[in-house]
């Protein structure tokens, strides 16, 4: 039982590090792209990938998932032909339904970027990342049968290669398309996912066959009676995975609405097509990627709310539950907070040091605000999936997303407001979600709502710690240092003083620092130092 238990925990630590890994190299490689392709060239990459995203939910949202499942399920009873069965009925499926679904992107580029994106230059960068959609179907079933026989390891290094790979190709093609074309750069960099997929798959494949006598041993084992009809198995498959694919679809249809309303509704506000992709590459190229960084913390807490949450709950705990979940908000808004006024302080600043484009900080300006609700919202995420209420999240979530299109739809069309409706629209509907998923967790786990604690001490310190912001950019400034010195100092002055403002006014303790990667060792240092302390 021990060995099963330390078995699973490095599995999840060995995921969770490469997800962390892999979420932030995806957050940072768009701040370079952007500076090379400037803005239309993000708009454009940016009206593609919502499309691939959104196919991509399709075939491998839930099928993943349901594959590890079941292969789990019958290697835990020794059914081991039957779970080689389950591998080889998701790989014929995934294998289809990634070939039709590049396939039909591929038919419908031309129609996608001129009727519905509203760009004919969206036709390149449309049909440059369509392979992808295949390779990685096909991808993810060779993950979720090593997920299924516990080894994680295979999936964390295809993760991985896959993002290097990604990102390699990015600014290679970029930089080698770019004379021909702002187009043609977008294309090269939407090429990335394809040959990421394409390495991620080789890695998998590569593993699979050197370990292939290893598992053709155990498949070997039990009778032809045991074995499930392959209609029975694909039947169980989508029985599981539809669910989850249709919660998974829910961000990305949003993000596909985004790319299908904004850039036409700006023109319908008077912005020529040009412009008005410049502006939404501002918004989700440029501005996008700055408010997804803070959110690499949140959603490794999380992924680490769940299990104790539902070990709490496993052992009828009420105490430990309202705790834990209290814990997570308070150390949510704790991070929330400071990142989003900073961001919103030097909004400017900062889209001139990383894009050399200014203007890109007036989305930024307001999108920053939605940190603290795209925060709260993962976090009480993990709280409900942790206490079993999947559902709940979800169609959260779904409300959230309705109240953001109708906003991008009304208020991007006013020539005054124009793509800040865009951003307006999107705080707005991360803080529907993130406020009904707040009370549904509150009702669920029975935590407390410590106003002062929670919120009141972070969001004194985050004032204070914005007043030292301001005046440290604008003295660096008015003495000559440049743009970029000032920034840096200005928010190194920010994140020095933040959690010294925290710690004078009681709202950081051992309990909060606990859960902050590399807390324990931040706790015996402060300690030492007689800051806090000893229990």
């Amino acid at each position: 039982m021990t060995e099963k238990r330390n078995s699973f925990l490095k599995g999840a630590i060995i995921l969770t590090a490469a997800g962390f890994l892999v979420k932030i190299l995806g957050a940072v490689y768009r701040i370079p792209l952007a500076m090379m392709i400037k803005d239309e060239g993000m708009g454009l990459y940016q009206m593609a990938y919502p499309i691939y995203v959104t196919l991509l939910a399709v075939s491998t949202a839930g099928l993943p998932t349901a594959i590890s499942k079941m292969v789990a399920g019958d290697v835990a009873v020794k059914r081991y032909r039957n779970a080689y069965k389950v591998f080889k009925v998701s790989l014929i499926i995934l294998t289809l339904v990634g070939a039709v679904l590049t396939v039909a992107l591929m038919l419908s580029a031309r129609v996608l970027s001129e009727k519905v994106l509203g760009n004919p230059k969206a036709f390149y960068p449309l049909i440059s990342i369509s392979p992808a959609i295949f390779f990685v179907s096909v991808m993810s079933c060779f993950r979720g049968f090593f997920q299924g026989m516990q080894d994680m390891t295979p999936s964390a290094m295809s993760q991985i290669i896959e993002q290097v790979g990604r990102v390699v190709t990015v600014f290679v093609l970029a930089t080698l398309l770019l004379p021909k074309g702002v187009e043609y750069a977008a294309a090269g960099a939407a090429f990335g996912p394809v040959v990421g997929a394409i390495a991620g798959l080789l890695l998998l494949v590569a593993v699979y066959r050197k370990r292939k006598r290893d598992l053709f041993d155990s498949f070997g084992a039990g009778s032809d009676a045991e074995l499930e009809n392959p209609v029975h198995i694909a039947w169980r498959l989508f029985a599981f995975a539809i669910p989850i694919t249709l919660g998974g679809l829910i961000i990305p249809v949003m993000n596909l609405a985004d790319a299908a309303i904004v850039t036409r509704r700006l023109q319908d506000a008077g912005f020529s097509v040009t412009r008005a992709t410049e502006l939404y590459g501002q918004l989700t190229g440029m501005a996008a990627p700055l408010i997804n960084l803070p959110a690499v913390m949140t959603m490794s807490l999380a992924a680490s709310l769940v299990p104790a949450i539902s070990e709490a709950v496993a052992l009828k705990n009420a105490r430990m539950v309202a705790s834990r979940a209290e814990t997570a908000v308070r150390v949510t808004f704790m991070f929330a907070l400071p990142a989003a006024m900073g961001l919103f302080i030097l909004a400017e600043p900062v889209s001139e040091m990383l894009y050399k484009n200014p203007q890109a900080g007036i989305p930024l300006s307001i999108l920053s605000w939605g940190i603290i609700f795209l925060a709260l919202q993962q976090t009480t995420t993990g709280v409900l999936q942790g206490m079993g209420k999947t559902g709940i999240p979800v169609t959260n979530l779904a409300v959230g997303a309705l109240f953001k299109v109708f906003l991008n739809y009304t208020l991007t069309a006013i020539p005054v407001i124009n793509i800040k409706g865009a951003a307006l629209g999107t705080v707005v509907g991360y803080l529907i979600s993130s406020l009904l998923n707040f009370v549904s967790s509150m009702k669920w786990t029975g935590m407390a709502l410590d106003v002062k604690r929670m919120i009141v001490k972070p969001l004194l310190a985050t004032a204070v710690m914005g007043g030292v912001v301001y005046y440290c950019y604008e003295a660096m400034s008015a003495a000559g240092t440049g743009n970029s010195a000032a920034t840096l100092a200005a928010v190194g002055m920010g994140a020095f003083i933040y959690p010294l403002l925290l710690l004078a006014m009681g709202g950081l303790g051992e309990e909060e620092l606990s859960l902050i990667p590399g807390g324990s060792r931040v706790i015996r240092w402060l300690q030492k130092m007689g800051v806090i302390r000893r229990r």
